[in-house]
């Protein structure tokens, strides 16, 4: 293996795109400050002027759930300037010539009429994006996701980096293979649920995937789910639509919880089972390679034996199976055992991260190459024109789908009745999800949830800081104090996800409203309405 860089190359260019370093990414943070002292450029792209949009050369505010119009927008002027990085393009791409014509209608004009920011600030950007090698958008790992737009959002992006050249060099998106491990449950027989309503979920290029689409749950209770185990979740606080999810799990005929503690969801379960902590169990900890490119993992190893009657995952789902008479599907006899069979493909082996590496190691190196046939699609080059998307129906280079229920989209009479826009789930500093909200000191820290608004939507519903407010969409409401904040754009409502009770943000989304290729939910670009409690 070849020794990861001591020194990180600096980033000359970052675009924040609906990313908030300082409340979940203290890493990135980090080397900003850094880097910005040393020249590089800074664009924060969010409806809230984040505390780093102080420091930015470019502020764009945005409206939630239009980032891919925005994307088409940047594209249009990078070609029709020619600003492109044609030897990058002509070598590594694949369907840039039908690109050309597919975004000549989105103008600079079009986009600012959808996303509030103005076609000159559009214009600014595409020139300092395409002018800036080592440029690198960061974007919000949720934040464009959980749209109507979410998939074609991500593809918009990968295609700006590609075309401008900003791919596998110093500073820009730079690849890495994720880990190889060990996967005991990829031989199960059947298809997940959702593969065929959503079949690029599970099944692209023929890597197929185990995992299921959450969002079709409740509707799949009682006819094709009839038990359901959660281990280490609280779905019924995680998951959209908490209302939708609840009724469903009243349905089942077993709900298992392996826990902790005494979650939302383990108290409407018919068996709650005592998890031990990380502390008490072996397990491997990686870098997911969502954002930084990290190739690295270690050992997390066991500290003490679990206390009283809590087990571990590994121990439960084995015992679980020796007694369905399933010992063939799980050999391993130790814990060791098994996670030595998970770290192996790696080629980090289980005592070597023990004994030799304890602080971790990294299993490849990072390489700011591009050879020819690189890249790990059928044409092998970054495919801008997706057969695989146009296979299952949808439009095979990016494209732009207005929120459902938004104002260019939604019914007259809904929008009427739910004038403001609502973005739930921006993150808190203190919490992650509905963890940790029973440490004291942290809620000694950040007691309460607090929904977010501008002073002129304040001011329009009667609503002064601090109040107590009811935030309604058509799938029921929630109590919580408001924070009234300049920093937020007029028109939209900001909730925190993750808190308990009558404050539990998924209380107002709703498991239907998702994106067509994926089946995300759209968590970010709803409506809904406020009043003073």
């Amino acid at each position: 293996f070849g020794r990861y860089p001591t020194e990180e190359p600096d980033s000359n260019l970052y675009i924040l795109w609906g990313h908030n370093p300082d409340q979940s990414d203290f890493p990135l943070k980090f080397f900003m400050k850094r880097n910005l002292k040393k020249g590089a450029k800074l664009v924060v792209i969010d409806p809230k002027r984040i505390p780093m949009a102080d420091q930015a050369n470019i502020y764009l505010r945005i409206r939630p759930g239009t980032d891919g119009a925005l994307a088409l927008a940047l594209m249009n002027v990078i070609i029709a300037e020619d600003l492109y990085d044609h030897d990058f393009v002509d070598r590594h791409t694949a369907g840039f010539d039908k690109l050309v014509p597919h975004v000549k209608p989105y103008t600079p004009e079009w986009a600012e009429e959808l996303t509030w920011i103005a076609a000159d600030d559009i214009r600014e950007l595409a020139r300092l994006f395409a002018n800036t090698k080592g440029a690198s958008i960061f974007q919000g790992t949720c934040t464009q996701d959980q749209t109507a737009n979410g998939t074609q959002n991500s593809r918009a992006f990968a295609v700006l980096q590609t075309i401008t050249g900003n791919i596998n060099v110093p500073g820009g998106w730079v690849t890495s293979p994720p880990p190889r491990f060990g996967h005991p449950g990829y031989s199960v027989e059947g298809d997940p649920l959702g593969s065929d309503q959503y079949p690029l979920f599970v099944d692209l290029w023929g890597r197929k995937a185990p995992y299921g689409v959450v969002t079709m749950v409740p509707e799949s209770i009682p006819e094709k789910l009839k038990a359901f185990m959660v281990i280490g979740g609280n779905p019924l606080i995680s998951m959209p639509d908490s209302n939708a999810f609840k009724s469903a799990f009243e349905k089942l005929d077993l709900l298992v919880v392996h826990d902790l503690f005494m979650t939302e969801t383990a108290r409407a379960a018919h068996y709650v089972l005592p998890a031990c902590s990380h502390l008490e169990k072996w397990g491997i900890a990686y870098t997911y390679n969502v954002c930084h490119c990290l190739p690295y993992l270690m050992l997390r190893k066991k500290c003490i034996e679990p206390l009283h009657a809590s087990w571990s995952e590994w121990r439960f789902l084995t015992e679980l199976a020796n007694r369905l008479g399933l010992n063939d599907r799980f050999p391993w006899k130790t814990e060791e055992e098994f996670v030595s069979f998970m770290i192996a493909p790696s080629g980090l082996s289980f005592d070597y991260l023990l004994n030799a590496k304890p602080e971790g190691d990294f299993y490849a190196e990072k390489n700011y190459t591009n050879p020819d046939g690189f890249f790990r699609t059928p044409s092998k080059k970054i495919e801008i024109y997706s057969d695989a998307l146009e296979q299952v129906g949808f439009d095979p280079l990016p494209s732009y789908l207005e929120p459902e229920r938004g104002p260019v989209r939604g019914d007259k009479t809904f929008l009427e009745k739910y004038p403001l826009i609502l973005s739930i789930g921006n993150r808190n500093l203190y919490f992650t999800h509905s963890q940790h909200h029973q440490v004291e000191a942290l809620q000694k820290l950040f007691p309460e949830p607090l929904a977010e608004i501008g002073p002129e939507t304040a001011e329009k519903y009667g609503i002064e800081d601090g109040d107590p407010v009811l935030v309604e969409t058509n799938r029921g409401q929630v109590k919580m104090k408001t924070r009234v904040d300049k920093r937020v754009a007029e028109g939209i409502v900001l909730a925190p996800h993750g808190w308990g009770g009558d404050a539990n943000a998924n209380l107002l989304t709703d498991v239907a409203c998702r994106e067509p290729i994926m089946g995300y939910p759209d968590q970010k670009s709803l409506q809904c309405r406020i009043r003073k409690a």
